[in-house]
């Protein structure tokens, strides 16, 4: 017979799967000790960039405990956003695939909360909070405890079945489960094709990100002009970038998604070079409602695709 902590755990992952999340693992809530330099050092070197937010919080982005009272467990979750669809104009400004359909703090935060309620439903009163990108929580390494993939090179997290092409998003509890093993290995070998293949040089080394060097953060991030050191090194990126996860062997295993509200819209991927170049409040508005675009403003869009324009 199970016991009540085999018994939870298994209801939690069999709804989560339900709900469509590719992976569902736990880990002990507390002091992630290994990541506490690497994030000190990472922060002192200033690879945050314009990031000040990454400076907020760091006791509670290194332990868990101090989000949630009495925290016991943390639940990760991964959800495929990869695709072989694409923007039809290979001229056009590029945006990264996970912004080509519905925002996903939007699809995840309410899984999250159904999957939190389900919990209430079938366990009992739970303390508990649902955390999506949004908050100090070092999302990867605690996907790695639960089991899921390990830190690449190019920092991102890696699965061995599913390559790296997915969101990443937590539950908190203060419910005692049972604790996935942590993934141990690293598969990249000598492997260094995101690292060569980066527009901007932002690996710096090997499982180091420069992160002010990164397209996704020069195009999202940063809310000032982008250096010139830039200027012809952005590889057509206008909003995110895929290229370290396009060149990455792994994403090989990568199969498309079935999610619906990640489905491309038609129009957004139709866009020639020309609409992008004269992109209106309206077609904005239209075209990327609700979408993850929104986060630059249409200014920021302006900015990002300007810059791309030859001197």
């Amino acid at each position: 017979m199970l016991n009540s902590k085999n018994k939870y755990t298994e209801i939690i992952k069999a709804e989560g799967k339900r709900l469509g999340f590719s992976f569902c693992g736990v880990s002990k809530a507390g002091f992630l000790e290994e990541e506490a330099p690497r994030l000190e050092n990472w922060l002192n070197k200033n690879y945050n960039g314009k990031m000040d937010y990454m400076d907020n919080h760091f006791d509670k982005r290194l332990d868990p405990r101090l989000l949630v009272e009495n925290a016991k467990s943390v639940i990760s979750l991964s959800l495929n956003y990869f695709t072989e669809e694409a923007q039809t104009d290979t001229n056009a400004p590029k945006i990264s695939k996970y912004a080509f359909g519905k925002d996903y703090h939007f699809v995840i935060k309410d899984k999250l909360k159904h999957l939190l309620y389900f919990i209430e439903e079938n366990i009992g009163e739970v303390n508990g909070r649902a955390f999506v990108d949004s908050a100090p929580v070092l999302d990867k390494s605690w996907a790695k405890k639960a089991g899921l993939g390990w830190i690449g090179k190019n920092t991102n997290l890696i699965s061995k079945d599913s390559g790296s092409f997915f969101f990443i998003a937590e539950l908190i509890v203060d419910l005692e489960l049972n604790y996935d093993n942590a993934f141990e290995e690293d598969f990249c070998g000598t492997c260094t094709k995101c690292i060569d293949a980066c527009p901007t040089d932002a690996i710096i080394a090997p499982y180091i990100v420069d992160g002010s060097r990164c397209i996704s953060y020069l195009t999202i991030e940063l809310k000032e002009q982008i250096p010139d050191e830039f200027k012809g090194k952005m590889d057509n990126w206008a909003f995110g970038c895929d290229v370290c996860q396009d060149v990455c062997p792994w994403n090989r295993f990568a199969v498309p998604h079935q999610n619906e509200e990640f489905k491309p819209r038609p129009d957004l991927l139709n866009l020639n070079k020309k609409d992008w170049e004269e992109i209106t409040s309206e077609i904005f508005s239209e075209v990327f409602k609700k979408s993850a675009l929104k986060r630059t403003k249409l200014e920021g869009l302006k900015r990002n695709i300007s810059f791309l324009k030859p001197v």
